[in-house]
């Protein structure tokens, strides 16, 4: 069982109205009302069958009635010093037990354990679902030292720990000689021990002063008591959690005063057998208080071959609770793993220098480690998924399929009603279509289609019908446009009436004639789409803090220019012709900092500066989070968030291209709202790419396929960014004659 102390959300005012009673039985999503007196004396109960009770009997119902009217007056409840058998007796027959003072005072809620029961402390979920808990154990490696401690807060802080865990012992009644080191009868472990205690602990005083100043650094300041009063000091500062060493898991003393307090504990498990920890659990258990249980090998350092992470699972099945590691061995791979195996609280020694006199010091991580295990932690967390979730394809992957696997394409130039024979089927890359596994599938089938040879078959050439969604004319309200290359531009342009066409560059297009595809004048406006990549594996970049690596980028982006210019002569642009431009801003294994951005920005301005654009717009595209650049994943930290993209359009005289895929998942990342985000950037809007997203990554899907809202889209576009241009820009949108692109046409159709 739980005992919650904080009552506040099960608790309404006698006064209150059934109305308000209904918003916070919903808000608690049904869990019983207790309902007190301005003395919070109990009165009675109002569960959410009462409430339903009382609204049918009702021909109309008042829902500004008092609560207090229709309490129950019938309920169960213990005393808050009664045994806990009788309460778990009572929690047999209900979910909720009101426990009450010798007055009568509402003071604690028992209910029932759940077997993923979480926990929060000072705002950090520690549970099955929730981020692994971080602390860094600084214990008594500030040697005494108020200025170390602080400075050892200051680098857990910038490591990205999530604690800085301290220690406390009231000497004088602790130890049997009052702690005086030096005794002649003293082992000499307790010798050595004692010596190091009386010299480095710091005053209470000065550790309140340093806990203090963990909050100030974002930490929440923890810290082990190893002895009643310490626990009795730190409840008078405040603490928000307590943490028993391996030491104390057998001293049920101190475990229940720890427990009296109502506050979560995380115990470590070390030096104990199971059974001495399955009485712990029972004790905690008994107490009502959330818990979490660490293993831990108590040596200092262990052998790796003692540790047993495995242990982790059993420790979970014991406790029934969170489970965690404290570890002592040298270096983080350990403590890592045990984030795979299971464990939502990590606890580490930590130092600024090993080689300080003390024994912990020895095992601690340095700040530069402590970073490192911070960093593989999240990684492994993040990494994890469920098993649950099934075995699903990210987009790296389709774009490292579509390039690197392998597709069934026929060898023969055939017409539509032909028969497929084996003969006319070879396997070979790039994987654009339909997949190797399916090509006995084709065989005997009449091909619905005119083939050339070298045509890949797609899974629509499976069906008995085709289902290639025929391109026709189309009607919009704002310029609209298909992504081309030169080698199809013709053949999508024939097919239906777009009044733009996108030219989507790779590196190599940068080399060709244009005179060998263009010969006369068409119909339409142009834009251009710049390369990401160039030759030599050069990803542009605008921003990049290598002044050699940007001036490069800077060049070949002039390159896209000066082609751009050439090709305006047979497209009907009036004003500037737009160039959509991943600007750059990437990182390879992290978000930037705050001031790292900066710096981005500053060369982006730079960058910008140098570029001759007579005749020519650079369009940044917004980005999202987690880019992909060809089949692998990386940071993006510019264009991504509303804020910024304004900030960045208004000092650098910009207009954007709006992926409105690439935004979603920026906003799903952010939890932000789309709509929101798209009207504070719809006025400096030129350009949309329009098709939809899921999750974090899953971009580029077929509109109506994700989660954008795209009648609420269409509204706020037609409100700030009514001129903006559009195209499709689906996954693949261009197999099979432009199938994809001619099915997103027809969806936008009738919002746009």
């Amino acid at each position: 069982m739980i005992f919650d102390r904080n009552i506040t959300g099960f608790v309404i005012h006698e006064d209150a109205s059934i109305q308000s009673a209904l918003g916070k039985i919903a808000k608690l999503k049904g869990r019983v009302l207790f309902i007190t007196d301005e003395r919070d004396n109990l009165l009675g109960v109002l569960t959410n069958g009462d409430l339903i009770r009382w609204l049918s009997d009702k021909t109309t119902a008042d829902l500004q009635v008092s609560v207090g009217d229709i309490a129950n007056k019938s309920y169960y409840y213990a005393k808050s010093d009664d045994p806990h058998g009788k309460i778990q007796d009572l929690l047999d027959k209900v979910l909720y037990v009101p426990l009450l003072d010798g007055q009568g005072h509402l003071v604690a809620v028992a209910r029932r354990r759940q077997s993923s029961e979480s926990f929060v402390i000072e705002g950090k979920q520690i549970g099955e679902s929730s981020p692994v808990f971080v602390i860094a154990e600084i214990g008594n490696n500030h040697n005494g030292s108020l200025g170390r401690a602080k400075k050892l807060v200051e680098a857990a802080a910038e490591a990205g720990a999530d604690c800085a865990k301290f220690q406390l012992r009231d000497m004088a009644t602790l130890y049997r000689n009052a702690g005086k080191p030096g005794e002649a009868s003293d082992n000499l472990g307790s010798q050595y021990t004692l010596d190091l205690l009386s010299r480095f602990q710091l005053s209470m005083e000065e550790l309140f002063k340093v806990m203090d100043y963990s909050r100030e650094c974002g930490l929440i300041p923890l810290c082990t008591p190893w002895d009643a009063v310490s626990v009795h000091a730190l409840e008078e500062y405040g603490v928000s959690a307590y943490k028993v060493a391996s030491a104390d898991l057998t001293n049920h003393d101190l475990l229940k005063v720890i427990a009296n307090t109502g506050k979560p504990v995380i115990c470590s498990t070390g030096m104990s057998r199971e059974e001495e920890i399955k009485e712990t659990v029972h004790c905690m258990q008994r107490y009502g208080v959330p818990y979490v249980l660490l293993h831990c090998n108590a040596t200092y350092p262990p052998p790796f071959r003692d540790i047993n992470l495995a242990y982790l699972q059993r420790l979970h099945e014991i406790g029934q609770c969170p489970v965690g590691y404290s570890g002592h061995e040298r270096d983080i791979f350990i403590a890592v793993s045990a984030v795979a195996l299971g464990a939502k609280v990590i606890e580490k020694h930590f130092t600024l220098d090993q080689d300080l006199e003390g024994s912990d010091h020895k095992i601690s991580l340095l700040p530069n480690e402590l970073a490192r295990m911070v960093v593989g932690i999240r990684q492994v967390e993040e990494a994890l998924g469920s098993k649950d979730s099934g075995r699903q394809m990210s987009q790296g992957e389709l774009l490292n399929r579509s390039t690197l696997a392998k597709s069934v394409y026929i060898n023969r130039d055939i017409e539509k009603g032909d028969f497929i024979d084996i003969d006319m089927l070879e396997v070979m890359s790039p994987g654009q279509g339909l997949q190797p596994n399916r090509k006995y599938e084709l065989i005997g089938r009449v091909v619905q289609r005119a083939m050339k040879a070298g045509e890949p078959f797609y899974p629509s050439d499976l069906d008995d019908v085709t289902k290639v969604i025929q391109a026709r004319p189309y009607k919009f309200n704002r310029p609209w446009g298909i992504p081309v290359r030169y080698h199809d531009y013709r053949k999508l342009l024939e097919k239906s009436n777009p009044t733009l066409l996108e030219f989507h560059f790779g590196y190599k297009d940068l080399e060709l004639n244009i005179s060998d595809y263009f010969s006369e004048n068409l119909a339409v406006d142009l834009v251009v789409h710049s390369p990401e990549l160039f030759a030599g594996d050069h990803v542009l970049d605008l921003c990049s803090m290598d002044d050699e690596y940007r001036h490069h980028s800077i060049n070949e982006l002039q390159r896209v220019i000066e082609i751009t210019k050439n090709l305006r002569q047979f497209f009907t642009n009036d004003g500037p012709i737009g160039i959509v431009t991943n600007v750059g801003g990437f990182s390879m294994n992290r978000p930037l900092s705050r001031k790292e951005r900066q710096d981005c920005r500053a060369n982006l301005k730079k960058s910008l500066a140098m570029l001759d654009m007579d005749g020519v717009e650079i369009w940044p595209q917004t980005m999202p989070p987690y880019p992909w650049h060809f089949g692998g994943q990386r940071y993006h930290n510019l264009f991504v968030t509303a804020d910024e993209i304004s900030s960045l359009c208004q000092e650098n005289e910009l207009k954007i291209c709006f992926d409105v895929s690439h935004s979603k998942l920026a906003c799903n990342h952010r939890q932000r709202s789309f709509k929101h985000f798209a009207e504070q950037i719809a006025p400096y809007v030129a350009h949309l790419h329009m098709a939809d997203a899921s999750g974090l990554d899953g971009e580029g899907l077929q509109v109506g396929d994700g989660n954008i809202d795209f009648i609420a889209l269409a509204d706020v576009l037609a409100k700030y960014a009514p001129k903006a241009s559009m195209i499709p820009e689906v996954w693949q949108g261009h197999e099979n004659g432009g199938e994809g692109f001619w099915d997103a046409l027809e969806r936008l159709e009738q919002y746009y």
